[in-house]
């Protein structure tokens, strides 16, 4: 059997990191089987799909770098691959079924249907949903309901007795009794639209699906669709239903928690190679100690056995680790042509956008990068003069404003005799001035980094004169020379 699976989101809002993690184990799995990953857009909700969800759909798989094998946009023999470009067959099919007596017209008005739910709450019934009332509809009520014009919906006939099992390949054998399910669920409205359960069901059978992965969430669902494949006398696909995603408090993962859709993790600056690796880890593992993992390795790893029954807790620390990690395996090039669209849209321009600049400054701050976005601040005073200097920032500690002037005056005074060195010999240089004037290095490297950067933490200081270059360094430190004796 050759292995077909697929990602059937709902464009009605932007790609949750959930839904990311669910698209990316049924790729892996595709990929690992030999098989087939396709996308399918469910837009039957169609108060709610809108084209923005859509287009941050393609952007979202455009930027993480896997694509499925059969979609919208790329075509494929089952297509189309849009709901709402199916209607006439899942019309068709729900008529198949109302003529194998496996499903009925319903006639009741959302009147109806509202007061039946009214006195089911009011009476605390145990039984609620729909009371099956068009199942044995008379002829009379059948015509009277016809000459009033109202448009029937097509409902499924759901077995009252027994139960319904069917085996998830985490879960193992699922039972649920058919009293509990859904009441003769609605396949089709009455404006010829199906609902999520026919649409899914009629697609995943004509489409070849051999596995359905998807979220714990769904479970509920599938004795209904179980029953569904039944009356149409289908095989079901094999299920497997994914360990949820929770945040730390043990819900499931939502704002509250922090960022959620992928745009949000894309504009922060985590870097694609970083969330998959993160996501693939949620609820899936390896051999339980390896973590790092590119996306050709999760290809040939990913098995269906390997994954876990236990809920996975999304942990964003972990997640900055990740990144950490991918973005110091970057090379300069690599890191700068990354940081470009982050320094434009932090209003940079000219050669603070430009790769081979950037290039030089990449080094300097990629060990302290969590995620990409926090790079201009850093580097914002190679390319800009510090706006205004904190007097306190250039003082160390238990010394005063003219002791800060005085050294920084002997610091400014070495400068010119280290230009072009290594950044080992100029530390050699500053570490023999701090010893003639009797201080730390670090005493003496205070009110230096202060007029060099505009801040008392920085990237490294000699390379970052380096690539200022020394005249202009030497000018920052006559302005704050000039600040600091004008403050005593």
């Amino acid at each position: 059997m050759s292995v077909r699976v697929r990602y059937a989101p709902s464009p009605t809002g932007l790609q949750h990191i959930g839904s990311v993690r669910t698209a990316l184990f049924n790729y892996l799995f595709a990929r690992s089987m030999g098989g087939t990953f396709l996308l399918r857009i469910e837009d039957t909700d169609q108060g709610r799909s809108t084209p923005e969800g859509v287009q941050d759909l393609y952007d979202t798989y455009a930027w993480l770098g896997f694509h499925w094998d059969e979609g919208p946009d790329v075509g494929g023999p089952k297509g189309p691959y849009v709901q709402s470009e199916r209607a006439d067959l899942y019309r068709r099919y729900a008529e198949e079924l109302v003529e194998k007596g496996a499903a009925y017209r319903c006639w009741c008005t959302p009147e109806r249907l509202s007061k039946l739910r009214e006195e089911q709450a009011a009476a605390k019934s145990s039984t609620t949903g729909y009371d099956r009332h068009c199942r044995a509809i008379t002829d009379a009520e059948r015509r009277e309901a016809e000459a009033r014009g109202i448009k029937p919906v097509i409902r499924l006939k759901i077995p009252l007795e027994e139960s319904t099992t069917f085996h998830d390949e985490i879960l193992g054998d699922v039972t649920q009794p058919n009293k509990d399910i859904n009441p003769d669920p609605v396949l089709l409205k009455s404006d010829g639209f199906p609902t999520y359960h026919l649409a899914n069901v009629v697609d995943d059978h004509l489409m070849g699906i051999t596995h359905i992965l998807r979220a714990q969430e769904w479970v509920a669902s599938v004795p209904l669709h179980v029953n569904l494949y039944r009356a149409f006398g289908w095989e079901p696909p094999k299920f497997c239903h994914l360990p949820m995603v929770l945040g730390s408090d043990g819900h499931k993962l939502s704002k509250r928690h922090g960022s959620t859709a992928v745009r949000e993790f894309r504009e922060k600056g985590y870097l694609p190679e970083a969330v998959i690796n993160y996501l693939a880890l949620l609820g899936w593992s390896y051999d339980g100690s390896t973590e790092v993992f590119g996306l050709r390795e999760l290809e040939k790893a990913f098995r269906l056995e390997r994954l876990n029954k236990a809920p996975a807790v999304f942990d964003y620390q972990k997640l900055d680790w990740f990144n950490g990690t991918y973005i110091r395996a970057l090379s300069p090039k690599e890191l700068a042509g990354r940081l470009v669209p982050f320094m434009k849209k932090a209003g940079f321009t000219g050669d603070a956008v430009e790769e081979g600049r950037l290039a030089a400054v990449a080094p300097l701050v990629r060990e302290r990068l969590k995620v990409l976005s926090e790079a201009p601040a850093m580097v914002r005073y190679l390319f800009e003069e510090p706006a205004e200097y904190r007097i306190e920032d250039a003082i160390p500690k238990k010394m005063d404003a003219a002791r800060a002037a005085s050294l920084l005056r002997a610091a400014d005074a070495l400068l010119p005799s280290v230009e072009g060195k290594e950044p080992a010999e100029a530390e050699k240089a500053f570490r023999d001035l701090a010893e003639k004037e009797g201080v730390k290095l670090g005493e003496l490297m205070t009110p230096l980094r202060a007029a060099v950067t505009g801040s008392k933490v920085s990237p490294p200081l000699f390379e970052s004169i380096a690539i200022l270059g020394t005249a202009k360094a030497r000018a920052r430190a006559a302005r704050l020379i000039a600040l600091l004796e004008g403050s005593r």
